[in-house]
């Protein structure tokens, strides 16, 4: 099951222990250069660390397709550790043979707290990921370790540009000399990650005992399609993940607006409308023929300016229709204000501001009013969600006729 003499040294240090990270970074790193071995320090709890250092971090991946399960041994992932051992994020970035830090963190992660400020020069820990994260490279910086770069692998647009910014903030109101060594020292790299990975059930648990032969008690199952889009410098080299099957582009716009806007936005407005019609996964909301036909009209609105649209479409119907996997829809809604900011609110400024019809974004957005019970008095929710929104009566007028329209939907006949 183990066999950890053979195990690589740690060159990359990951924030954010979770299903996606063990089905997408791991699995290119296992599969780019074996020599490369990943530490990582989960965010919010120790329980997963725990059990994955009780089988010596070795796990199973479960490749779930439409017929078959493919089973795969994980071996990249070489330590864990809890959020009741945050301090060992330090020691891990502060190792001059660390040469990469990737992160998944949500889109809500990316945000600054300045209580964090007075924690870190009180040497307290910190709270919030940027924060935890500017006092490891803190920790580099006085070792002497060298470059290294940071690699954040969540659907937020600019995420290199993002956590950067975030990180600039924090290193401006404490030392001048990190800001200084940041800037010459730490490159931050735009990416677009995208694998389905649902949370592992009770039955996936048993399976997998039976068919790897042996108790894993943190196995994950995902898609067999994945894509990582990376952009940006790699100072202290990295993996061979292009070996992977990783695309390394000069601008990560096109792919950023094709994945979050066709992809995460067609699964936030499913996550929304789905469960009002008896729906709890991805799969069943797509088999309705109502939803998938309003998603259709969202996927075309979405389209203009995305790489192969069509094809990319097509590909995304079927990882949608997929039954075995169990997308949960309430698992997508989680952050869903966060989400739509993200996804929908910047499509929906640029369908109106080419005159085009803003509908079938504005249905995401009306049924999130309704899934979260403010549709009868939003003017609260909108202006949380895009200042300005809720006087807007253009956009009014559209959010009204979009929620007519969901209401008018027939049955869900396609279940």
């Amino acid at each position: 099951m183990t066999g950890s003499a053979d195990r690589p040294p740690v060159r990359i240090v990951h924030l954010g222990l979770g299903a996606f990270h063990r089905a997408h970074q791991v699995a290119y790193t296992q599969l780019g250069d074996p020599e490369w071995g990943i530490a990582a320090v989960q965010g919010r709890s120790a329980r997963l660390a725990r059990t994955l250092a009780a089988q010596d971090h070795v796990y199973t991946l479960v490749e779930r397709g439409p017929d078959t399960d493919a089973f795969h041994r994980m071996t990249a992932l070489v330590a864990a550790y809890g959020a009741d051992r945050a301090a060992e994020l330090d020691r891990l970035v502060a190792d001059p043979g660390v040469a990469v830090i990737t992160l998944t963190i949500t889109e809500a992660g990316y945000v600054v707290d300045e209580k964090d400020v007075a924690a870190m020069r009180e040497s307290r820990v910190p709270r919030t990921a940027p924060s935890r994260l500017l006092r490891a490279l803190d920790a580099r910086r006085r070792s002497g370790a060298g470059p290294i770069a940071v690699v954040p692998c969540d659907n937020v647009l600019a995420n290199g540009a993002r956590i950067r910014s975030a990180l600039t903030v924090l290193a401006s109101e404490m030392d001048g000399d990190l800001l200084a060594w940041m800037t010459d020292h730490v490159s931050f790299v735009d990416t677009v990650s995208d694998r389905i990975t649902p949370a592992a059930t009770p039955a996936d648990v048993d399976l997998v005992a039976t068919a790897a032969g042996w108790p894993d008690r943190a196995p994950v199952v995902t898609e067999p399609f994945s894509e990582w889009v990376l952009a940006g410098e790699f100072p202290a080299g990295r993996p061979d993940w292009q070996r992977a099957g990783t695309t390394v582009v000069d601008d990560i716009r096109p792919f950023e607006r094709r994945k979050l806007r066709l992809l995460n936005g067609a699964h936030l407005f499913l996550a929304m409308a789905g469960p009002a019609r008896g729906h709890e996964t991805v799969a069943e909301a797509i088999a309705d023929p109502e939803l998938a036909r309003l998603t259709d009209e969202y996927w075309a609105a979405a389209s203009p300016g995305v790489p192969d649209a069509a094809a990319y479409r097509k590909r995304l119907r079927a990882r949608f229709a997929n039954g075995r996997i169990q997308h949960s829809l309430a698992q997508i809604a989680q952050d869903a204000e966060h989400k739509l900011r993200e996804r929908v609110v910047p499509l929906v400024t640029e369908l109106l501001a080419a005159g085009a019809d803003p509908g079938p974004a504005l249905r995401v957005v009306a049924a999130w009013l309704a899934h979260t019970g403010d549709a009868p008095r939003p003017d609260a929710a909108l202006d949380r969600l895009a200042p300005g929104w809720a006087a807007d009566r253009r956009l009014r007028h559209g959010l009204d006729l979009a929620a007519l329209e969901l209401s008018r939907l027939g049955s869900p006949s396609g279940r």
